[in-house]
């Protein structure tokens, strides 16, 4: 029997050491890398030459979701199981745009996770069917690539001047993206456009 090669990226550490032992036990997989950074999964699949790669989404240095993408530009023939806390329907869309070969929520038992690591080397791709129906019902995000990128800026209260520093816009372009994204959240105030954004995971 090959062994499957994995690497698992969770910030969480207590989680991650939980995973790795859990799918350790699988005869077939072999838990290879550990990483707790986003922007650390690239350098590590390479190093370790693995199969899949086990992404959390949320994670400090990059998402799960854009790490996804780099490795489908760097190594398209390693394998992506993306997995959340957060069943957001627009985690799961931006998940698949990214190259996602499977999206699950963390607390599928081990055995489904391990069931999923091979059917994804099989070529099969695996969601969650809960977050699957929901991001039908809930529709693609309405908000631009930019109008996100402001909104993101925006969440930690930055002001109008700071958003433009930080992006090389100029304040009325910023004042112009978030009266885009406001109006097409129908959110009362950037706020609540941000929290709305969040809660359907297209932030």
């Amino acid at each position: 029997m090959s062994m499957i090669r994995l690497l698992l990226a969770e910030d969480q550490s207590m989680v991650r050491e939980a995973l790795a032992a859990l799918l350790g036990l699988e005869p077939d997989i072999e838990v290879v890398a550990q990483v707790a950074r986003g922007d650390e999964v690239l350098a590590a699949a390479r190093e370790h030459g693995i199969d899949v790669a086990l992404l959390d989404i949320e994670m400090p240095g990059m998402t799960g979701i854009d790490a996804t993408a780099q490795l489908r530009d760097a190594l398209p023939d390693v394998k992506v199981v993306v997995v959340t806390t957060f069943g957001r329907p627009g985690y799961l869309r931006r998940a698949m745009e990214s190259g996602a070969d499977a999206f699950l929520v963390k607390d599928a038992p081990a055995s489904q996770l391990a069931e999923a690591v091979r059917k994804v080397l099989a070529g099969e791709r695996v969601i969650d069917p809960t977050l699957a129906a929901a991001a039908l019902a809930d529709g693609a995000s309405p908000l631009t690539e930019r109008e996100r990128e402001v909104l993101r800026t925006a969440a930690d209260g930055s002001t109008n001047a700071e958003i433009a520093a930080t992006l090389h816009l100029s304040q009325g372009t910023v004042r112009n993206y978030l009266s885009m994204a406001i109006q097409k959240m129908a959110a009362r105030n950037r706020a609540e456009a941000v929290r709305m954004a969040r809660e359907k995971g297209w932030l």
